[in-house]
């Protein structure tokens, strides 16, 4: 890779974990366009890492409480507002990894095609539109129950279809569920931490046993680049959100799938 390439790709990875965009769109756009070669497992672990320290760092207070809480509850049996929504991570979690384990291998092979993502970014995209424009948005995280967590992570499960976006489909559950924007985009990106955690150490585990080579420094610049864009793009996001709601996204990925159908059609 050339510093071009590291700066483009840890920006998408920083962006676009968190934005109700297609990050499967975003890094097929590139090689498409320009012929851009694999990146290899080394930088991928070091965006995810990244990604994740951003989260965590912003989210400390809260995943501090609710580990505590949790830990509470399964110890002490008491309950409070932090643990059911520690609860509520860990179920929402599960039907990701149950799909993942089951069908990972099948969507591997058979729908990480350029038309696929083309298209599951536009259906998305619009179901985005719809649950922004028709959710209630009267509930707050604290209103949520483990119904809710389940049909959020059967939402998530989706989002292993390459050009689906994990934020942006489960946002939409949120709102579909009568969330405030606020709750719904706080609780997709807590539900992150779990996904990229598991994501990255997989990774990881992959890279030990290749034993692949890595440029350092490319390594480093990428994770601290995916890990400052992702905490600014976090901040951002939910400063912004109830102003310009989601439409601006909305519009993004209409005109981010055409392009890609453009150029595989």
């Amino acid at each position: 890779m050339d510093w071009i390439q590291v700066t483009v790709l840890a920006l998408i990875q920083g962006l676009t974990e968190f934005l109700p965009v297609s990050s499967s769109a975003h890094l097929i756009l590139p090689s498409l366009v320009l012929g851009w070669a694999d990146q290899g497992l080394a930088f991928d672990v070091a965006v995810h890492v990244g990604t994740l320290l951003a989260v965590m760092l912003y989210f400390f207070r809260d995943i501090r409480q609710m580990l505590i809480a949790w830990l509470c509850s399964v110890f002490r049996k008491q309950h409070c507002r932090d643990s059911y929504m520690a609860w509520a991570v860990i179920i929402a979690t599960i039907p990701a990894g149950l799909t993942g384990l089951l069908l990972g291998g099948f969507i591997e092979l058979h729908l990480r095609s350029a038309l696929v993502i083309a298209t599951t970014t536009l259906v998305f995209g619009a179901l985005l539109w719809w649950s922004d424009t028709r959710g209630r948005q009267n509930r707050k995280e604290g209103d949520m129950n483990f119904r809710d967590a389940v049909w959020i992570g059967m939402a998530q499960a989706l989002a292993l279809i390459p050009g689906t976006s994990r934020s942006g489909i489960t946002i939409t559950a949120g709102l579909m569920l009568g969330l405030t924007r606020q709750a719904a985009a706080r609780f997709s990106f807590l539900l992150s931490i779990p996904l990229i955690l598991t994501a990255g150490g997989l990774k990881g585990v992959e890279l030990y046993q290749t034993g692949s080579a890595a440029q350092i420094s490319h390594t480093l610049v990428g994770g601290a680049l995916a890990f400052v864009s992702a905490l600014a793009c976090i901040h951002y996001f939910l400063k912004l959100l109830d102003r310009i709601g989601m439409l601006p996204f909305v519009l993004y990925r209409l005109v981010l799938g055409l392009a890609l159908i453009v150029f595989v059609v």
